[in-house]
């Protein structure tokens, strides 16, 4: 009697598992199916594989073949689809601008150098490159640095007019040359390691050649001080009437003593 009895819940106990496994079957969903994920169509582009610095030569290990959604690929970046030599065609050339890692190569920001030295290469067309001494006190305390704006300041001594004894010199100042381009400190063409200030002996400036042939006179009549430009005048256009110095068989009107008067200079 017992063992029927035993039999018996055995036999119900299974049955109640089934319809449990039966139940807990049916109730269970489908896993969702992931969407496909969208492949972008994609192209090559040269980008640079390090930091390649201002007047740097671009070597092989510097740039390397990267994908880039063709959506967002400029019309003016390498690609390989249009140009498979073109790493072979930018290795030796010389970095006009700064790269950094990732960022795409462009042909604007390269030159090649042909066998000219690095300042030449990357002087724009119809620029010349001029240097001039400077001091801490002449170079705005050492606060201009390469690829900034400035403006050229010459300072020079002329005798009073005035013949009585004890009479001083008169200083006179002006604007030599506005706005223009701080090519290199000394022969730093860039920043030393961050550095927010380069003391340096010599600065060399990018000038028109009439602006050239400005300073070079004013060199030898005074003392020249550089007055360091503000970012946002970038843009501003150059002053092309900023040569002062009177040219030979020119009229000059002088002031002295609040009279004015005109005298010509020698031919």
């Amino acid at each position: 009697m017992k063992t029927a009895r035993i039999v018996v819940l055995g036999i119900a106990g299974v049955a109640g598992l089934a319809a449990m496994y039966l139940v807990s079957v049916g109730d269970r969903k489908p896993a969702p199916v992931a969407p496909p994920v969208v492949q972008l169509p994609t192209v090559e582009v040269l980008v640079a594989k390090s930091d390649i610095g201002l007047g740097q030569s671009v070597k092989p290990e510097d740039v390397q073949w990267q994908r880039w959604p063709a959506e967002t690929a400029s019309s003016a970046f390498i690609r390989h689809d249009t140009n498979a030599d073109a790493m072979n065609d930018v290795i030796g050339s010389i970095a006009r601008a700064p790269f950094i890692v990732g960022e795409p190569i462009r042909e604007q920001k390269l030159v090649k150098a042909n066998g000219s030295g690095f300042m030449a290469a990357i002087l724009p067309t119809g620029m010349r490159a001029i240097s001039t001494e400077i001091s801490p006190e002449t170079g705005a305390g050492g606060f201009i640095l390469p690829n900034d704006r400035v403006d050229v300041i010459l300072s020079r001594r002329d005798k009073n007019p005035d013949q009585q004894q004890g009479s001083r010199d008169i200083i006179t100042t002006e604007i030599l040359l506005s706005n223009v381009r701080v090519l290199a400190i000394d022969q730093a063409p860039k920043e030393k390691d961050g550095n927010n200030s380069l003391i340096g002996k010599t600065v060399t400036l990018e000038l028109k050649p009439e602006q050239a042939e400005t300073l070079a006179r004013a060199r030898q009549s005074g003392t020249l001080a550089l007055a360091l430009r503000s970012i946002a005048d970038v843009n501003e256009k150059s002053d092309e009437t900023t040569d002062h110095a009177p040219k030979r068989g020119e009229s000059i009107r002088v002031v002295r003593f609040g009279i004015p008067s005109s005298q010509t200079t020698q031919k």
